[in-house]
């Protein structure tokens, strides 16, 4: 197996996409996953490279990339040293940095024999659900979408009343990392940038448009992000199918570090299934 780490991939943000590649190095033709993480995510999270080796094992092309804005550095790609870029990032540099990505294997030269540009998927974990719902519906270059435990709205994640009042008055708020006890910053143009593209990122706008089939994966047990919202992503969207999983929690059993060599039992069944919809 052929795998490429930390691409410094150049975006519109004036900060890298770092991306890894993992596939078959074969000659033939295969189809293309790119992976988008959630929110305070980053690709090295857990079990993302099992993830990445198993779908590449059945012969698809797999990306999985940090959101430019995600904190990360090219140097630390784990913990969050970047906090100003992480109090920078919005909706919009998110799908910017995956068109760029889309971009990037549509036009690279050094593994077109490798890869089927008339299958191009999308995975979105949690937040990214939206982005690749969003994304999806606006590049017709996208043939196949997945979302794992993915949010259906995002307008109604953000404070109201006075606690917005008060993030508007002092420009910023905070949000403690529970894995790294770090205070992360939001700054409030992450909210005047959703109100100024509030139509495009309206998830069920685009899941009404969407075309393509679409595969919806969520758990019982999701802790983070409700049931009902897959399913509202199932009913506004005649070409997708919806898997439950029973008893599954918001990250199919995976945590951060993930020390076994095998997947847990939830996160190969979402990712067999995934595969099964891609090939």
């Amino acid at each position: 197996m052929k795998i490429i780490r930390n691409l410094q991939l150049v975006g519109k943000h004036n900060k890298p996409i770092l991306t890894d590649l993992f596939y078959l190095e074969d000659g033939k033709p295969k189809p293309v996953v790119i992976f988008a993480h959630g929110y305070k995510g980053f690709k090295d999270w857990g079990c993302w490279d099992l993830v990445a080796e198993k779908f590449a094992q059945n012969g698809i092309f797999f990306i999985k990339f940090n959101f430019s804005h995600n904190g990360g550095t090219v140097e630390q790609t784990i913990d969050f040293t970047d906090l100003e870029a992480f109090g920078q990032n919005n909706f919009i540099k998110e799908l910017d940095d995956l068109k760029s990505v889309i971009d990037y294997i549509s036009e690279e030269e050094t593994v077109k024999n490798e890869i089927d540009l008339s299958q191009i998927g999308l995975i979105g974990h949690s937040r990214a659900g939206g982005i690749v719902t969003i994304k999806a519906s606006e590049d017709n270059r996208v043939s196949k979408l997945i979302t794992w435990a993915g949010v259906s709205d995002y307008e109604s994640r953000f404070p109201k009343g006075d606690i917005l009042e008060l993030w508007k008055e002092h420009g910023v708020s905070y949000i403690e990392n529970s894995r790294t006890k770090q205070k992360m910053p939001h700054y409030y143009q992450f909210y005047e940038n959703f109100i100024t593209n509030k139509e495009r990122l309206h998830i069920k706008l685009a899941a009404q448009n969407l075309k393509i089939p679409t595969l919806i994966i969520h758990g019982t047990d999701d802790e983070t992000v409700p049931l009902n919202e897959a399913k509202n992503l199932h009913s506004w969207n005649r070409n997708s199918e919806l898997f439950i999983v029973e008893n599954a929690n918001h990250s199919f059993g995976g945590k951060h570090p993930w020390e076994e060599k095998s997947l847990p039992a939830d996160l190969l069944k979402i990712v067999q299934k995934s595969i099964l919809f891609i090939n």
